[in-house]
């Protein structure tokens, strides 16, 4: 099932999308909250008469850096032996359609594409026969990245955490397994042309190690959302630049870059 939150007449709810043809998905309205038991509505709503939002408000974004090693290669660094998380503050969070805002204090802003995991319980020292059943589904999501800021600030704070940098969407794929999303395509294009292709196959510590890894140090909560780190193909974003990440399975999440302000 794919659940999306979205925005009609200043009301905002969740619901299911149904269809195929991108013209023709309409959304039936969930009664309640997706993250407990719930009933659809069968009140019906095309999807192009609706604002989508990012499909979940979570507490935190725990990200994981370097995950794929010809990325953590091409940027001059070593390919850690262990996951290596970093937070992007719910702040941070945009969904599909919303602006990148281009921050002042950066000169070069960087795409990238990565699988997010959302959580579905509260939850706490997962072992790792029962991460399948701690996650609500899976989403697209853009790291966006103030590269020159990273490279300067041993802090990834302000590179990573900035207004705008963590777009997600479209929706919430409930229906894939562990096993599967662990073997997607990621994709980026920014106007039209590929930047960024791989496979979720390359990540260098599944998803499974991640949620045990993050779960070892703190509670996750329903909507807190995992980003799995980004393939090779990273590169820079400009003003006007309309930036689209598709994962297998799952939609397409886009944006476009302005200048702030």
């Amino acid at each position: 099932m794919r659940i999306a939150r979205f925005s009609i007449d200043g009301n905002v709810a969740f619901g299911a999308v149904e269809g195929d043809k991108q013209d023709e998905l309409v959304l039936d309205i969930i009664k309640g909250i997706p993250f407990a038991d719930f009933e659809l509505s069968g009140t019906k709503v095309p999807l192009s008469k609706v604002r989508l939002l990012p499909p979940v408000l979570p507490n935190k974004v725990v990200a994981f850096g370097r995950n794929y090693a010809e990325h953590a290669r091409e940027l001059g660094n070593e390919v850690p032996d262990a996951p290596f998380a970093f937070f992007k503050p719910s702040t941070s969070v945009v969904g599909p359609g919303d602006d990148i805002q281009y921050p002042p204090f950066s000169r070069e802003l960087h795409h990238e594409a990565e699988l997010a995991v959302v959580i579905g319980r509260l939850c706490r020292e997962v072992p790792r026969d029962r991460v399948k059943d701690v996650i609500f589904g899976y989403t697209c999501a853009n790291d966006v990245t103030a590269r020159d800021v990273q490279k300067r600030e041993k802090q990834w704070a302000r590179a990573k955490g900035f207004d705008t940098s963590c777009p997600l969407g479209p929706w919430v794929e409930t229906d894939l397994t562990v096993d599967a999303a662990n073997d997607l395509t990621v994709q980026l294009t920014v106007n039209g042309e590929q930047r960024q292709l791989g496979r979720t196959s390359e990540m260098i510590h599944p998803i499974e190690d991640l949620i045990v890894n993050i779960s070892e140090a703190m509670t996750l909560l329903p909507g807190d959302v995992i980003l799995t780190g980004t393939p090779a193909g990273v590169g820079p974003l400009s003003v006007g630049d309309e930036v689209a990440v598709t994962i297998e399975g799952i939609g397409t999440l886009t944006n476009k870059v302005v200048k702030r302000g």
